[in-house]
């Protein structure tokens, strides 16, 4: 392989579709972002930037990799493989993501779900490099997680919704329906950013001391605990936009730790961390899902 040989990196979310040259050894080259609209119209402006962005290089890429929100198919057996499934976005159930970009650019595409591809990104460049088994959890519009152990991702060939476990309420918790259309109070419908504001607010506007930061904290740090204890995890790792707030994540740890009321040889401080890749942990995600063909 040459030195600048390169592949092209997608984070697919349900506001935008970040883009992202990275070289082989993980440095980004360049990123920039489509908002999420339409299929067609996204999928078009994304597939003629990558172009733009190959010419300006000289050299096109590699392959694509794609980090994308779900569910969708992660298996590469599949007939459908690359295609979002039974989401909540209008227009996208059934959309064709990975073959359509495929074919737009003449690459061969790897897509896997945005939380794993996150976790493998953590796992080869961030805060989870040493470990043998970890977790990452994003807490956004929902709450999805990505975990490894045992040398693999968990879950295959999909990938789990581990948004919809239950979960137990806090005692200040006790009326609030949730908002997961399906199941109502199970973690995402409680814990989710969209739970947050549905009962609080804009987060941005609540200071540290409000209850709701304890609240969230209790829920997260049961989803620690259940991560924990079923794996055994070196680390968990949380992103999403809920998780800007810099004082929740201390407090999920605390959380955690009451909670285990001292059964293992553990802390959260010990377990618990914010993504070493920061906001790039998705692209870099995709661009991981690419380089493991190569």
């Amino acid at each position: 392989m040459q030195q600048d040989e390169y592949v092209a990196a997608l984070d697919a979310g349900g506001t935008s579709f970040k883009c992202a040259l990275v070289a082989l050894d993980g440095t980004l080259l360049s990123a920039w972002a489509v908002p999420t609209s339409t299929v067609d119209d996204t999928l078009a402006r994304c597939a003629a930037e990558f172009e733009a962005a190959f010419e300006a290089r000289g050299r096109r890429a590699r392959g694509l990799g794609i980090a994308s929100f779900g569910p969708a198919d992660v298996d590469p057996a599949s007939a459908t493989y690359g295609t979002i499934l039974g989401t909540a976005k209008p227009g996208w159930q059934d959309a064709a993501l990975g073959p359509r970009l495929s074919a737009a650019l003449d690459l061969p595409f790897h897509l896997d779900s945005d939380v794993n591809a996150a976790l493998l990104a953590e796992m080869r460049w961030g805060n989870a490099q040493h470990a043998q088994s970890a977790a990452y959890v994003t807490v956004g519009t929902g709450i999805g997680a990505g975990l490894f152990a045992n040398r693999g991702l968990l879950g295959r060939p999909t990938h789990p919704e581990f948004g919809h476990i239950r979960v137990v309420r806090h005692a200040r918790d006790q009326d609030f329906p949730g908002t997961c259309a399906l199941h109502g109070d199970c973690l995402e419908g409680l814990a989710s950013a969209a739970a947050f504001m549905a009962r609080w607010g804009d987060p941005t506007q609540l200071p540290a001391d409000h209850h709701a930061w304890e609240i969230e904290a209790f829920y997260l740090a049961q989803a620690c605990m259940n991560l924990y204890l079923m794996a055994r995890l070196e680390r968990v790792i949380f992103g999403g936009g809920l998780m800007q707030a810099a004082h929740l994540l201390p407090r999920v740890a605390e959380a955690f730790d009451a909670l285990m009321g001292n059964y293992l040889p553990i802390t959260g401080r010990q377990l618990i961390s914010a993504p070493g890749c920061g906001k790039h942990a998705g692209v870099l995600g995709g661009a991981e899902i690419a380089l493991r063909q190569l």
